[in-house]
């Protein structure tokens, strides 16, 4: 509900302040205010209607077994995780270099900007892969980041350990260079273990790839996009993920969903991710720049004339009650997704020849996850949950309308095996001929809200041993520049040993 209260933090000085969540003129803003910096006001999601949809999911908290770190100084200044943290580990990052192979004009994260290298050794990744696995529950999935992690001299040894400890999902965030020169990299990627390219994509015009990342390179990113299409036995998976600024590439929306609905044979899902503000920036720059995750949601219904409406949008955590459902039926501790309902949303897409099908045009979702939390509450410590559980989730098929469902699907049998095996077999027949569409909107210091980053889900590993949220990691403390800082050396120092090539 709205108004409420939060508590969020200077852009100047990073001092906790006491913040206001309100709605004005139909949009949701954020106000805060600084003894010696001021009153600072933004936008925190553009429509009401959409954020009060999303609020609706709030899922209660899941804390990890085993925390690092007590609460001294309070969110987001004990990062470990800590006592307070309320989501597990979803999503791991490692950051194993800064070094890139391209320049461009928008990023903060590299050694020309930063002054310094910052490259991590085999020993230590593989270490922070074994400390992840200690976590209770463990994490789903492992990125590797950067910098451009696919010019790491080790990285295919890394994506091979992660795939030995038993990460589920295995990915790589790349601006795709390495995958368009090379023809058997993408090859290589997948005999090592990688499951999922998410790959730098901006837009199909050239112009936004020359003003974002000062230089021609669509063409690029279609030779990457091909190579893992012909990876063997079967496409390598691929997520376009496009950074929207509001009157740089906010263009670009619908011909990026049109382009993966043409590639999604190879393209499997489109993350979209606003704009998040590094350092100081123009109040007039800003507000013409800030894009959230209603907008995305607006352009994209209007970029298909309907088709995709801001009603089919789901915040992540919406997804809990089917982990809840699969706890209650075998007793295994699961990771759940108990982000909180304001960092993203998402929906899904199934495509038929030249037919787009929304998933809520026959799945009444709302009625469906609340009925699948309904069944595991009522199962949960039963000695025959499992047998209990899936007849009773059989039952869930009322909810879905089977002549409106897209040509081939077996529902029945997919929730069986969804609720049985729930391995990655199961999920691809989920994703077969799908399009995942989702945005996270990672926050910055005009939008902090230290509630989100208590329940972020996307964290990164330190070599010190520590996890950090992602909002924590990049736009609260100076958690990034301590930890590349202390463990890089200076960039004349690398030049002098590598050379300029070395770069």
């Amino acid at each position: 509900m709205l108004p409420k209260k939060t508590a969020s933090l200077c852009p100047v000085c990073k001092k906790v302040l006491k913040a206001e969540v309100f709605e004005k003129d139909g949009k949701v803003m954020i106000r805060k205010e600084c003894d010696e910096h001021g009153v600072f006001e933004d936008v925190y999601w553009s429509d009401v209607e959409m954020f009060l949809k999303a609020e609706k999911w709030m899922a209660p908290e899941q804390k990890v077994k085993n925390p690092k770190y007590p609460v001294v100084d309070g969110c987001p200044f004990d990062c470990g995780l800590c006592d307070a943290h309320k989501t597990p580990t979803l999503l791991a990052n490692i950051d194993i270099t800064n070094r890139c192979n391209l320049r461009c004009p928008i990023c903060f994260a590299n050694a020309n900007a930063s002054g310094y290298v910052y490259e991590l050794s085999y020993k230590q990744v593989v270490a922070m892969l074994r400390l992840l696995m200690e976590n209770e529950p463990k994490p789903y999935a492992i990125q590797f980041s950067g910098g451009e992690p696919t010019i790491h001299p080790d990285f295919l040894k890394m994506v091979k350990a992660a795939k030995e400890l038993g990460f589920a999902q295995i990915q790589v965030a790349t601006n795709g260079l390495k995958l368009a020169e090379n023809a058997d990299f993408a090859q290589q990627l997948v005999d090592a273990g990688m499951n999922t390219v998410y790959l730098q994509f901006d837009g199909i015009d050239e112009r936004v790839y020359e003003l974002a990342r000062g230089r021609k390179l669509f063409e690029v990113k279609k030779k990457a996009i091909e190579a893992c299409r012909n990876t063997k036995p079967k496409p390598l998976s691929t997520v376009l993920v496009p950074t929207i600024v509001n009157t740089i590439n906010d263009d670009q929306i619908g011909k990026i969903f049109r382009f993966a609905i043409e590639n999604i044979d190879v393209i499997r899902g489109i993350n979209f991710q606003p704009v998040s503000f590094s350092g100081r920036i123009e109040d007039e720059d800003r507000k013409k720049q800030r894009f959230t995750i209603p907008d995305l949601a607006k352009r994209l219904e209007e970029e298909t004339d309907g088709l995709i409406s801001r009603k089919d949008w789901y915040p992540v955590p919406c997804v809990v009650p089917l982990f809840e459902l699969a706890m209650a039926m075998d007793g295994k501790l699961r990771a759940e997704f108990t982000i909180h309902p304001h960092c993203g949303m998402a929906t899904y897409v199934f495509v038929r020849g030249d037919e787009i099908i929304p998933i809520t045009h026959f799945v009444d979702v709302d009625a469906f996850l609340e009925d699948a939390k309904r069944i595991a509450e009522e199962i949960k410590g039963s000695k025959l949950a499992k047998i209990k559980g899936l007849a009773k989730a059989m039952k869930l098929l009322k909810y879905i309308d089977e002549e409106k469902m897209p040509e081939g699907m077996n529902v029945k049998e997919l929730i069986r095996e969804l609720l049985g095996k729930r391995d990655r077999s199961t999920l691809a027949k989920f994703h077969w001929q799908s399009l995942y569409i989702g945005t996270m909107h990672f926050q910055d210091l005009y939008n902090y809200d230290i509630q989100r980053v208590m329940r972020c889900g996307i964290h990164y590993v330190t070599p010190d041993g520590r996890i950090i949220p992602f909002c924590a990691y990049n736009t609260g403390p100076t958690y990034r520049e301590e930890v590349e800082k202390r463990f890089s050396i200076p960039l004349e120092e690398w030049r002098k040993k590598y050379g300029e090539s070395g770069l």
